[in-house]
């Protein structure tokens, strides 16, 4: 049962615009964010909808919705809403959210992927698909599910056999660590 008290309403809300700048209090729940939005279809829950429950301080339903984590970053929300709303930081706000308050999605492996993805940015400064194709494989406990389409991957070189890394590694690595310095004063002052 959704529960509204007056001193309480907004916690949310604030924390997140505390943290990205944005006010979600100005959405109007359009729709033009789901409406674009690439992983939508597959999701039980929409942009809009992410935005109004932090509107309402429905933390738990927010933080728990797999969109935060499928969210794909394209920025397609951010450049159709009306109201100038970055959604696409929004939602990488609830991601860091999570992560320091504890909050998994109902399917685990897609914070794993989101992990396994990170480490190789950081790692290499783009994705190696590879390797990252065969870490989630393993982490899922189905080495092979991907097996079949390896040879047509290889085939058309859409993907390298060996990793490569940026040549600015080093630029890449210094964002990382700005970005943990952030996420350590989330935890530290306990942004719940």
């Amino acid at each position: 049962m959704l529960e509204l008290d007056a001193e309480h309403v907004h916690n949310l809300s604030k924390r997140v615009k505390e943290l990205s700048g944005d006010d979600v209090t100005h959405c109007i729940q359009c729709g033009k964010c789901s409406g674009g939005c690439t992983v939508a279809p597959d999701m039980e829950e929409i942009p809009s909808r992410i935005m109004r429950f932090i509107q309402l301080n429905m933390k738990e339903r927010a933080l728990t919705s797999s969109m935060v984590w499928t969210c794909s970053s394209c920025l397609t929300c951010t450049a159709r809403c009306p109201e100038g709303i970055d959604i696409a930081k929004v939602m990488n706000v609830l991601r860091m959210m999570c992560l320091a308050e504890g909050y998994t999605p109902k399917e685990k492996h897609i914070h794993v992927f989101n992990r396994l993805f990170i480490d190789m940015i950081k790692k290499y400064g783009r994705v190696y698909e590879l390797g990252l194709m065969v870490q989630n494989n393993m982490m899922a406990m189905t080495p092979f599910r991907d097996i079949g389409l390896l040879p047509a991957i290889l085939k058309k070189r859409k993907i390298g056999l060996l990793p490569h890394k940026v040549k600015a590694l080093g630029e890449v690595k210094e964002l990382f660590k700005k970005g943990q310095t952030f996420y350590k004063r989330m935890k530290v002052e306990g942004w719940k």
